[in-house]
């Protein structure tokens, strides 16, 4: 059986960690076996659990494992050859050692590494319920974007790519004095491709979801609006939206019934711009919330009587009925999305973001017929006839 994986996001600041670490810690009290992870180079999830973590996972709780990746360790693990290549290269170049190892340590690797472990930890079988402490949405949108993006270069340049380098490798290290990749650093830059499109196929999966974080401010929430469609632009399915630190209303004093009133109309609106997803709420807790016992009783108030573990029902952001592909776009303004066609290719941009579709064989020689986006839904219609239509 698969692994349930959910990831958790939302705006710097909302509490992000301390709600996948209440929702992991609540998953192994009811007799999951759990492990939770961060792709956040923040690594604040040890600091919620109150533990300290270690570079493999590590029982810190019955049932509950944290696994804090070791970035440098994985690299040299896994793409040796591509790391040893980069730094070859700038030695090369005359940067002395420290330098080399410093610029080989790419800016995101750490999240793109703690994917491909969170990939290797799912094909294990070992657990029930993988919990991610993703970054914030910003870093989180982006990271989600790559495999697919990747893929789209790679596939191109890869197998062109391998021809040339046997044709002018000799050349280059003549002329430009430096080492041209060869065949093991090429099959590095392979594995490293399939691996984030198994990233991409497991978060993307039927058992996968993601949550959005967020407390209720109308600048947090604007936010969260645009990354539930950026999300499903990807085509990662979201389940449920968590609103953090909610003023009670009962005893509110002067100064809190005014944040009372504020949280009250920006969670209607919240209600509004989600639905139908649920929205679970968090009151705002006397005391942070550190420890075992703590998350797990905040996890209980969090989702109540609801099954937080259970296969989401929602369908896939991306559907084909016959001669019309539609993609979930919740959120979207018409003047905010755009659409193009290019060979076998749709381009679909929603505000900053932009994804480009191969089109499946039944409509890649088929012509656009018509384009609407209606109840938070872009459908594209193509021609019903012949593909010579």
């Amino acid at each position: 059986m698969a692994a349930r994986v959910l990831l958790f996001t939302g705006k710097g600041g909302v509490g992000k960690t301390t709600v996948a670490a209440a929702t992991a810690t609540l998953a192994a009290r009811r007799g999951l076996k759990t492990l939770v992870v961060s792709t956040d180079t923040a690594h604040s999830l040890a600091d919620a659990l109150g533990v300290t973590a270690g570079e493999e996972p590590v029982e810190i709780a019955p049932g509950l494992h944290l696994h804090q990746v070791d970035t440098q360790r994985s690299l040299e693990r896994h793409w040796g050859d591509l790391q040893d290549y980069a730094r070859g290269l700038m030695a090369e170049l005359g940067l002395d050692e420290i330098t080399s190892e410093e610029v080989t340590v790419l800016p995101g690797a750490e999240e793109v590494i703690a994917l491909l472990e969170l990939r290797g930890q799912a094909r294990t079988g070992s657990w029930d319920v993988i919990v991610v402490d993703c970054a914030p949405t910003a870093e989180t949108l982006r990271l989600l974007a790559l495999p697919e993006a990747l893929d789209w270069h790679v596939s191109r340049l890869l197998p062109v790519g391998r021809k040339i380098m046997k044709l002018v490798g000799p050349l280059v290290r003549q002329v430009a004095r430096v080492s041209a990749p060869g065949d093991a650093v090429v099959d590095a830059g392979e594995r490293f491709h399939r691996g984030l499109m198994e990233v991409r196929e497991l978060l993307t999966g039927d058992d996968a979801s993601v949550r959005l974080v967020l407390t209720p401010e109308a600048v947090v929430l604007a936010e969260a609006r645009r990354t539930l469609t950026s999300l499903n632009l990807y085509g990662y399915r979201v389940d449920a939206v968590i609103a953090n630190r909610i003023f009670p209303a009962e005893g509110a004093d002067a100064w809190r019934a005014q944040w009372v009133e504020a949280q009250s109309r920006l969670m209607a609106e919240a209600e509004e711009s989600f639905a139908p997803l649920p929205i679970h709420a968090v009151p705002y807790l006397p005391a942070e919330p550190v420890g075992a016992d703590a998350l797990a009783e905040l996890g209980e108030r969090l989702y109540g009587e609801a099954d937080p573990f259970a296969v989401p029902k929602v369908e896939a952001p991306l559907r084909l009925d016959g001669h019309e592909l539609s993609l979930a776009l919740p959120g979207a303004e018409r003047g905010e999305v755009d659409l193009a066609r290019k060979g076998d290719e749709l381009i679909i941009t929603a505000g900053p973001y932009r994804r480009i579709l191969a089109l499946p064989a039944a409509l890649a020689r088929r012509k656009i017929s018509g384009a609407v986006l209606r109840d938070g839904r872009l459908r594209v219609r193509f021609t019903s006839g012949g593909p010579d239509d």
